[in-house]
């Protein structure tokens, strides 16, 4: 678990400075900081969308392999991932061309304003240009971890995000473009990532290779990769949905300061769950494999030490947002008004964080053993059944904007105990007992 889960946390780590280092430094620009980072915070739903794809193709598509793999039925695995990478890159093309037409209606849809309209078109415009990069590197970077070559998927994502770190300040302030560069910095970083990937998934090091027979598209085979791959679509695209539910209803009960303070709220959860998604995601072939081997001895052992990590990291999380809120948002912003209303709402933001490790640790071992309809239910649980409806219907009833803060912790909670109630009554009929499990 350590060998394969450390790499892919510091993989999920790096990959989450892709967009933070963006706002941290546009938050910083001179004068204009708050409302540019405000702009690009209007950004994200389009950018989850996009990385919610890649999703699809990517974590639909490794396990499954992973389950062949173990099966002994390598030219199966192979030709999954053939037919993941036809779906990334037909998804990238009408991504582009769909966001790039109507990306102004859209975005002032999500929350834009007159006065960060334009910093949001001009990030999102030249972002949408690498979309392919985007869905290369994330998509395919999954089947590089499922072989169990996890250090090789973290050097994937540190090579992007080294030149990312590199880039942004230079285009950002000494060429002076401003969020353009922040988007141009990105791109570019990804296109160098996915150019790795590609490069070591054709080179003969790599258990699992780009064949270009198994490329083209095989509607049963592209029907699996769905089935599984939509569970965690939904899981990324609804944050897509939670963010425009939050940006309109901080537009609509506060204005822009508010719509700014859930920008920095949503960068600092990513720097909790971003981490905690890479623990599962690199444990996540241990448990594939060793189910495909019916070995259900070991994938009951892993699941328990998973669940301990995810919830010693979100206990954790509760604990830090809870004393040093302040000190988390003056990294986004130097404006004090914003960095006071961050630190007072904060706390009740992640209030529930500490009950989300039970959710991330039964939903990535739902993922892991193919259990698409169950992987789905959990995913819609908590972004879609709980936070929207609660984000919109707590300010009416309360008619203060604090309502919208509170949804959060009230889905955390509910979701995390329905999520843990659920995979523990499947338990015994998806893993049977030592007895029924073969030794070794």
């Amino acid at each position: 678990m350590l060998k394969l889960a450390v790499p892919a946390v510091a993989a999920q780590f790096i990959n989450m400075l892709y967009n933070i280092v963006d706002r941290i430094y546009i938050g910083h620009i001179p004068e204009v900081g708050d409302l540019a980072l405000t702009g690009v915070g209007v950004t994200f739903p389009i950018i989850t969308l996009v990385s919610a794809f890649a999703a699809f193709a990517g974590q639909g598509g490794a396990p499954l392999a992973a389950i062949q793999l173990g099966a002994g039925k390598k030219d199966q695995a192979e030709r999954i991932l053939g037919n993941s990478l036809a779906l990334l890159l037909m998804t990238a093309a009408v991504l582009t061309v769909g966001f790039s037409a109507f990306k102004e209606p859209i975005l002032r849809a999500f929350g834009a304003s007159d006065a960060t309209i334009g910093y949001a078109s001009s990030y999102i415009g030249i972002y949408l240009l690498g979309t392919v990069f985007v869905q290369l590197a994330l998509g395919l970077n999954t089947f590089i971890s499922t072989q169990g070559k996890a250090m090789t998927a973290m050097l994937s994502v540190l090579i992007g995000a080294v030149l990312n770190i590199v880039l942004d300040p230079i285009f950002i302030f000494v060429f002076q473009w401003g969020v353009r560069g922040a988007a141009l910095a990105t791109i570019l970083s990804q296109a160098v990532s996915a150019c790795w990937v590609l490069a070591f998934l054709c080179c003969p090091h790599s258990i699992l290779r780009i064949r270009r027979a198994y490329v083209r598209p095989d509607p049963r085979v592209m029907g699996k990769i769905a089935g599984l791959g939509v569970a965690p679509f939904i899981m990324q695209s609804t944050e897509s949905l939670v963010t425009v539910v939050l940006n309109t209803g901080m537009q609509t009960y506060g204005g822009d300061l508010y719509v700014g303070s859930i920008t920095i709220i949503q960068s600092i959860m990513q720097m909790i769950v971003m981490p905690t998604q890479g623990i599962t995601q690199g444990v996540q072939p241990i448990m594939s494999y060793n189910y495909g081997a019916k070995n259900y001895r070991r994938v009951r052992q892993t699941f328990k030490r998973l669940l301990a990590v995810t919830m010693t990291v979100t206990c954790s999380a509760f604990v830090m947002v809870a004393l040093i809120p302040g000190v988390l948002a003056r990294i986004f912003t130097p404006e004090q008004e914003l960095i006071q209303l961050v630190s007072r709402v904060m706390p009740l933001f992640f209030g529930g964080i500490w009950a989300f490790g039970a959710q991330m640790a039964c939903q990535s071992t739902f993922m892991a053993l193919g259990q698409a309809r169950t992987s789905l239910f959990l995913a819609l649980l908590r972004k879609v059944i709980l936070l929207v409806p609660l984000a919109l219907i707590l300010p009416r009833v309360t008619g203060s904007v604090m309502g919208i803060y509170a949804a959060e912790p009230i889905a955390d909670i509910l979701a995390s105990a329905t999520t843990l109630t659920l995979f523990l009554s499947q338990r015994k009929k998806l893993l049977p007992t030592e007895k029924d499990a073969p030794k070794g």
